[in-house]
């Protein structure tokens, strides 16, 4: 269950770890999902006064850095470095956001994984989703739960895992 300390203590660390990094920028939070007690605490990193360069930094556009790794790796860390020592049932999820970008991802892997699970129905074969981040495929496993047809489940190892989608069989419905 949220509280306002486990939200304030996320908005501090992560206005913390950016200045760190030498971008001084605000963090608000918010719950988009209040209702449900396991949500998570969205730490929305204020974009108004950025440069160019330091959303790069930041989404991870820069050369040699693949799209929004650093938001990943600042999200990873709060959720792991947060809930370090907390007891599990007061331990807080926590989603980075910068400039609308989490929002984007999550409508773009809704329309990927409704595409993906009409796919596998359409053609009875087990269909592959490659190029998500750890995050990403929870996100697909937790959207396609909703289809009682149909499984996930990942395949392979870092840095080549994938998401498999198929066909759940009659004797596990």
């Amino acid at each position: 269950m949220t509280t306002p300390k486990q939200a304030q203590r996320g908005q501090e660390w992560l206005e913390s770890v950016i200045a760190l990094m030498g971008i001084p920028a605000g963090v608000s939070t918010t719950f988009p999902d209040a209702e449900d007690e396991t949500a998570s605490c969205w730490l929305t990193v204020d974009s108004a006064a950025l440069s160019e360069g330091q959303l790069a930094v930041l989404l991870g556009s820069q050369e040699g850095c693949g799209r929004s790794e650093p938001l990943d790796a600042l999200q990873y860390l709060a959720n792991t470095l947060l809930n370090l020592g907390v007891p599990d049932e007061e331990q807080q999820a926590f989603t980075t956001e910068l400039n609308g970008y989490r929002l984007r991802r999550q409508q773009e892997l809704q329309t990927l994984a409704d595409a993906v699970a009409q796919q596998v129905r359409d053609t009875g074969e087990e269909a592959e989703m490659k190029e998500l981040s750890s995050a990403e495929r929870r996100q697909v496993h937790s959207f396609l739960k909703r289809y009682d047809d149909l499984e996930t489940y990942s395949r392979g190892q870092e840095p080549d895992r994938r998401l498999a989608v198929k066909l759940r069989s009659p004797d596990r419905a």
